[in-house]
């Protein structure tokens, strides 16, 4: 009898050990799932308050430039808040970095505009980075490998976008904004990395573009809520 009462204390025991095992899991379990619901809630605040920013900003741009659109043969992407200049070989010689004063002439009226929309208080704390970028095609004239040819067009690119940069940083009008465009404003020579292929095919002429393109502070809070959950981890 004694033995068979031994047993069931033990069996007891084990029985209230692994119940208190169960609540503790169950415990850590539900915490977990609140953290993560916290942490989705606040990634979709985020993401919405990006998406009524971003919208903003495109129709400002769209208003601002829709009759010279056109004309400069660029687009805005809606998506990606890009305004995309699609002829680079009109705007400088074959295999140069010097701007051709028609180019010229276009950065004189849009980026002072462009710049002024940006500039206002309920879009400029939300931009994280402008960029200049300089697109190539994966073409390069002469014979040369394909990685020969895409360090020339980095090359190439690079100097590019940076003679943009330089001149519009220059311009009269930017004395006042220059402050803004130190912090915010970059050039980015990107080769022919993004390529613009059409049913498999590159399209070289679309390839070679400059576009600028605007990146939101979104991605900043979200990278500061995982980086949160990371060292807490």
């Amino acid at each position: 009898m004694k033995k068979i009462k031994d047993d069931s204390s033990i069996g007891s025991n084990i029985a209230d050990l692994m119940s208190g095992l169960m609540i503790i899991f169950l415990f850590i379990s539900v915490s977990y799932m609140l953290e993560v619901s916290k942490e989705k809630d606040n990634m979709k605040k985020i993401a919405g308050k990006f998406q009524v920013v971003k919208y903003s900003i495109y129709t400002e741009l769209l208003e601002e430039f829709k009759d010279e659109l056109k004309v400069w043969n660029a687009e805005i992407d809606k998506d990606t808040l890009s305004v995309r200049f699609k002829e680079p070989e009109v705007f400088f010689k074959t295999g140069e970095k010097d701007l051709n004063d028609n180019f010229k002439r276009i950065l004189d009226d849009f980026f002072p505009r462009y710049i002024t929309v940006l500039s206002k208080k309920e879009f400029k704390s939300e931009i994280e980075e402008i960029r200049i970028e300089g697109h190539t095609s994966s073409e390069w004239a002469g014979w040369s490998t394909p990685l020969d040819s895409y360090f020339k067009n980095m090359e190439l690119s690079q100097a590019r976008t940076r003679s943009v940069l330089e001149y519009v940083m220059k311009l009269n009008s930017m004395r006042k904004y220059r402050a803004f465009l130190i912090e915010k404003v970059t050039a980015n020579g990107l080769s022919y990395s993004q390529r613009v292929m059409e049913n498999g095919k590159e399209n070289f002429k679309k390839s070679r573009r400059v576009e600028f393109k605007i990146r939101t502070t979104a991605e900043k809070h979200i990278d500061e809520i995982l980086g949160e959950k990371n060292e807490a981890n």
